[in-house]
């Protein structure tokens, strides 16, 4: 995603921030699952947006978006024609998070790891009513399965030890375009993917390197019966 989110992004330092040692060893494994190079799986987004867009909407929207809102939250009016996606600009404050780690793969497995090791920490530490963080480290379609790295965050205050295998951590605050989200943790992807690969390419905007999150505040809900959960997906961005 970030090949196509981020269109300076060298495919070296796509390669380091998904975990591979070197760009060689990235393109082998990405031609291994797509059958093609990074560079060329590139230009074929980008053709594919072109082909899909009206150029001449998008071209008028992509120099609108360095003016945007200086308003904490505003509704991005940088959407491409075939996406009804209801993103929202905005200022986010540095979050101080305790977490704990998965290691493994995404999807069932990490939504087990929150009822089971994660909900019990936070009643322990009468934390349930904090906002919650979901931060996904890597890529499936790249990453093995077995390493791929989830932290499970909850909002602390300052002063907060942690203790065990619990960590702390600071989430940056800055500007991000959010997604606001209901559905399962199966129709999740396809959100993200909308978001990064439709949206954002065309927004004029791209990502940096701050992490990008699912955001549960006070309030969120879960389902435990259908399995439906709602929160924000928030992914950084800067201009181009």
């Amino acid at each position: 995603m970030r090949l196509a989110a981020q269109p300076h992004l060298s495919v070296l330092e796509a390669s380091l921030s998904v975990g591979f040692g070197s760009a060689e060893a990235f393109a082998r494994a990405f031609k291994a699952q797509f059958r093609c190079s990074p560079t060329s799986w590139r230009t074929q987004q980008a053709e594919r947006r072109m082909t899909n867009s009206n150029p001449g909407q998008a071209n008028r929207k992509i120099g609108q978006a360095p003016k945007a809102t200086s308003a904490k939250h505003g509704v991005s009016p940088n959407l491409q024609p075939e996406t009804s996606m209801n993103v929202q600009l905005i200022d986010r404050q540095p979050a101080t998070v305790a977490y704990l780690r998965h290691v493994g793969p995404y999807g069932e497995p990490v939504s087990l790891f929150w009822q089971e090791k994660v909900y019990p920490w936070m009643a322990a530490n009468r934390l349930l009513d904090h906002p919650r963080y979901g931060i996904s480290h890597d890529d499936p379609s790249i990453t093995a399965p077995e390493k791929c790295r989830y932290d499970a965050c909850v909002e602390v205050p300052s002063q907060f030890v942690a203790s065990g295998r619990v960590l702390r951590t600071t989430i940056p605050g800055g500007r991000y375009a959010a997604l606001g989200f209901k559905g399962t943790a199966q129709q999740a992807p396809g959100a993200w993917a909308a978001l990064l690969r439709d949206w954002l390419p065309s927004s004029g905007l791209q990502l940096d390197a701050r992490p990008s999150f699912e955001h549960y505040p006070r309030g969120s809900t879960y389902d435990s019966k259908t399995g439906v959960f709602d929160c924000e997906i928030c992914v950084p961005v800067a201009p181009l």
